[in-house]
Formats: C-alpha cells, structure tokens, sequence
C-alpha cells in the first residue's frame, strides 16, 4: 500500500529573525516571519505527509494560535509527524522537495538540509530530495519579500 502527499508553505522575509530552511540555519540578513522558527521547507514536508495520511494539515496539528508551538524547531514538529506516520505503519518512501525563493542561494546548504531531513524521518539519504530554484524575478519570491516550498511525499506500508 502508497499514499502520495502534496504539501505547500510560504513565509514572508523580515529583518531581524534568523532564517531556518530544512532544519539549517543559513547566513543571510533576512529570516522568516512565523510562530514556530518558521522552516518553510519542513512545513511542507510536514503537509506532505499529512496529506499523505488523510491527517489535515500543520496547522491543525500544531496551530499558531497555541503558544505552546511559539518559536517551536520545525524538526520536533517533523518528527513528529514521522511519529503519526510509524504508528499508523507508513514510512517514507522517498521525498521530494522545491525551494522557491531569489535569495539566498542555497546550493551549498541542501546536502546538510538532505541529512537532517533523512534523520528527522528515519530513512537514508537516498530517499530525500531538496531543490532549490529562482522565479527569475518574478512575484513575491522573485522580489525577495518571502520564501515559498513545495513537497510531494510517497508514504509506503511498512507491514
């Protein structure tokens, strides 16, 4: 048994936050605005495989509104979402995920995103996947005022 998961995320770019994308933290002089730290790319993958399960989404798991999730690492909300996935016998079958965003560029930062998010999801390197692309200066991202992410996850039966 496979369940496909489509998951989407955008956060806007501010000053004065840091900026978290794929559980790394990348040298840049914006950060995105959010309740948790705010990791665009694991708010999709979480989507994904919520999706995936017929869970709904990261909001209804972890709302903005709980102060709970304030400034919360997305990799604790990963993990446990990998953690609703193991007990309801799925795991990763393999992940595969877009950056979208102007700046920064962040070719030298996704072997480190591939890893965290494999260890995060408890399977080897090989079955995730992390792109990053420009919109040529086109839209919010083209004009740097935010970060956008997609994720699409195939969750296979582990019984």
């Amino acid at each position: 048994m496979m369940r496909i998961g489509h998951g989407y995320d955008v956060h806007r770019l501010v000053r004065d936050r840091a900026l978290i994308l794929g559980g790394v933290k990348i040298d840049y002089q914006l950060g995105l605005l959010g309740h948790s730290d705010a990791d665009v790319l694991l708010h999709a993958v979480c989507d994904a495989i919520l999706g995936a399960l017929g869970l709904g989404d990261i909001g209804k798991h972890f709302p903005d509104s709980s102060a709970e999730f304030s400034g919360i690492d997305s990799r604790k909300l990963l993990r446990e979402v990998i953690a609703k996935a193991s007990q309801a016998g799925y795991q990763i079958g393999n992940l595969d995920s877009t950056l979208i965003c102007q700046q920064p560029k962040l070719a030298a930062a996704i072997p480190l995103m591939v890893e965290r998010i494999a260890a995060d999801c408890r399977v080897e390197c090989g079955r995730i996947n992390v792109k990053a692309t420009t919109t040529e200066e086109l839209g919010f991202a083209g004009r740097s005022e935010g970060i956008a992410a997609h994720a699409v996850v195939l969750l296979v039966k582990t019984e």
